[in-house]
């Protein structure tokens, strides 16, 4: 197996403000990796420059291969980034607006279709995607877009805080529609969260950030372990303190 993403001593500053201090860490392919800290840990920094709407003050980081710099247009065509704050037409359907999006990817009208498809079973919003997005719940609208980021089958699939703001049925079924596809498809994905019990049902390894840094990485079991610890908030408590 190979290696999607990785990130060498990488750093980015704003200003004074030093955001991310030298982070490394890599991702397997087919392995859903977590990026897991609390609000301004640095997640969505990363994430950005990984998906090449940042770049970085110094450091490297490649994905396949690529150099998110250098080569910047090839990695564009083989990722997906969804923002947290990403949304959605209002005025249009759920399908047209999975149809708008398919557009901007697929050359031919069987492509097309093929990929609304794709986006219509991964949402499993059924019948509902023939309503206007501007009535969906948050829950809804946090699906199709999941769906849209998903239908164009990445190779490197970017999910910045994915259930961010849902209640807890909304997040149950966001995280079901996540797995599922990652088991079903073999995609990577890269998902950051500041829910670290969340993290820990989803991911096959995560890397703990704080304060710009990389502080511990491995499998949620190995981290446990290392900090003797019952979960991930608990790991991360006990790492943040002894670093």
């Amino acid at each position: 197996m190979g290696i999607a993403v990785k990130v060498s001593d990488l750093r980015k500053n704003f200003g004074d403000f030093e955001a991310i201090k030298g982070a490394s860490f890599e991702v397997e392919e087919n392995e859903i990796f977590g990026l897991i800290g609390p609000n301004g840990a640095g997640k969505t920094t990363t994430l950005r420059i990984l998906g090449t709407l940042i770049s970085p003050t110094s450091g490297t980081a490649e994905v396949f291969g690529h150099g998110v710099v250098k080569d910047a247009s090839k990695v564009r065509e083989i990722l997906s980034y969804l923002p947290e704050d990403a949304g959605a037409y209002q005025y249009l359907n759920g399908e047209e607006y999975l149809r708008f999006m398919a557009g901007f990817y697929a050359h031919e009208k069987e492509a097309l279709e093929s990929m609304v498809q794709a986006g219509r079973d991964i949402s499993g919003l059924g019948e509902r995607l023939k309503d206007r997005v501007n009535d969906y719940s948050r829950g809804m609208k946090r699906r199709l877009l999941i769906a849209r980021a998903l239908m164009i089958k990445p190779k490197l699939a970017i999910l910045d805080e994915p259930t961010s703001g849902l209640d807890v049925i909304q997040a149950y079924h966001v995280r079901g529609m996540i797995k599922d596809y990652a088991e079903r498809m073999g995609v990577t994905m890269l998902v950051s969260s500041h829910n670290m019990l969340e993290v820990e049902y989803l991911c096959d390894r995560v890397a703990l950030i704080n304060e710009g840094v990389i502080i511990s990485q491995g499998t949620p079991a190995e981290l446990k372990a290392k900090y003797n610890a019952v979960n991930l908030e608990q790991a991360f408590m006990e790492a943040t303190q002894l670093g």
